[in-house]
């Protein structure tokens, strides 16, 4: 099966989901796709062991799709950048101290939260797994995911500060998760950021944050003013549609080459030409065509990615321990969410007045996606060799929490901001 026909069922996949959804359902298009996706998911794993014809087939397309390559370098670099294109500047300046400390302090406390209460969790179900593969699951599962949380909030109308806080952090802390998760990889000798034979220290590790955040932010403001810069020189919404489709495709892979956050370069991109570009580089006529231009791509591309989240429980082991370990580790992630939301709120509440339940809300509505999906299968040719129980009994409990996040959690969410009085209170 060539990539062609792969990209073809999961267009049309996607096409089918979604006027199915549209038309019958009508659940909000990231959970419709994934709920049907995985439901297919399982009506084919039922039909494999009836046909192993059809095992052999379904087997045959997930291992066409390198899903991690797919997403971390493909797919996100779009979906970072059409989110952040319409995001304001000034809302996101005037709570950059909140979303900082979550994107920072945050991740760091809910990544040792998850692990060290994973490594006890799982000691009592005789699982026990080395605890630095428990701090791995805590790394990848930390970041909430800016692509499942945007796909809620647009059907949810929260308040405009309080939709700031959210997808701040969102867009930021992945790119932070993302380079927590490669040291903890080089610390549990799986090979780190420099190759398999680099050895992890203190200052690697050091460096390895200062290159990929810092070198992520500069590099995002430099393609982001060239990008500026070449669109004040032209008035036609084509050749600026191209430049900002250049500014995500080139930048990405220059980020990629260069060793630096490739996921924090299109963020800050995306706001520069969002906010700047917009205002002083185009045209009324060019907003609107760039603005269709990405909303479309925002949409397909979601689409795809979660029927491709769906499917992708084709890899997994059902026995019967995983999946306890599984639904388990949802409780385990939100405890820490909850704790690691509320230590930074907690510390800044003496310099700035929060409105009730901001913890609360910002606990449930952290959403996780395709980027602890595409992590958790990173490990398959590392972790997978040296100890593919672990690697199994990780992928099942990312797939469940993922699972659980996004349809559990995006479902109630609505309802849960009304219940607390959310939408007409500032937070």
């Amino acid at each position: 099966m060539g990539l062609f026909e792969v990209l073809a069922i999961l267009i049309t996949l996607a096409a089918v989901f979604s006027f199915i959804n549209h038309k019958f359902i009508r659940l909000p298009t990231t959970i419709g796709l994934m709920a049907m996706s995985l439901l297919l998911s399982l009506f084919i794993i039922w039909l494999g062991r009836q046909s192993p014809a059809v095992h052999d087939w379904a087997n045959q397309l997930i291992n066409q799709i390198d899903f991690n390559e797919a997403l971390m370098h493909g797919m996100l670099g779009f979906l970072l950048f059409a989110g952040a294109l319409h995001i304001n500047l000034g809302d996101l300046s005037k709570q950059k101290f909140v979303i900082a400390l979550l994107a920072t302090v945050g991740v760091l406390s809910s990544t040792f939260i998850v692990g060290g209460l994973t490594w006890l969790v799982l000691r009592q179900i005789d699982l026990a797994m080395e605890m630095r593969y428990c701090l791995l699951f805590g790394a990848l599962i930390t970041p909430t995911d800016p692509i499942a949380v945007l796909g809620i909030l647009k059907s949810l109308g929260v308040p405009k500060t309080l939709e700031t806080k959210i997808t701040g952090e969102s867009l930021f802390n992945d790119g932070v998760g993302v380079v927590v998760f490669l040291a903890l990889v080089g610390l549990a000798g799986l090979g780190g950021h420099g190759g398999e034979d680099s050895t992890t220290t203190a200052s690697s590790i050091a460096w390895l944050f200062t290159q990929e955040a810092l070198g992520g932010t500069i590099w995002g403001m430099m393609i982001g003013l060239v990008c500026y810069l070449l669109l004040r020189k032209v008035d036609n919404y084509q050749v600026e549609i191209l430049l900002s489709l250049a500014t995500v495709t080139g930048g990405y892979a220059a980020a990629s080459a260069m060793h630096v956050s490739g996921p924090i370069a299109m963020v800050v991109a995306g706001l520069f030409i969002g906010n700047h570009g917009r205002s002083f580089a185009m045209s009324a006529k060019t907003r609107h065509h760039l603005d269709m231009f990405w909303e479309l791509m925002d949409e397909i591309l979601n689409a795809v990615l979660f029927v491709l989240i769906g499917l992708e429980v084709l890899v997994l082991s059902f026995e019967g321990s995983f999946i306890i370990a599984g639904l388990l580790a949802i409780p385990i992630t939100l405890v820490a969410r909850f704790l690691a939301v509320g230590l930074p709120i907690t510390l800044m509440r003496p310099l700035r007045k929060f409105s009730p339940h901001v913890v609360k809300v910002l606990t449930w509505g952290g959403l996780r996606g395709g980027i602890s999906v595409a992590l958790a299968l990173s490990l398959r040719d590392t972790l997978g060799k040296t100890d593919n129980q672990a690697y199994m009994v990780i992928l099942m409990m990312t797939y469940l929490v993922v699972s659980f996040s996004i349809i559990g959690q995006g479902l109630t969410l609505g309802p849960l901001l009304r219940r607390l009085g959310v939408t007409t209170a500032r937070s």
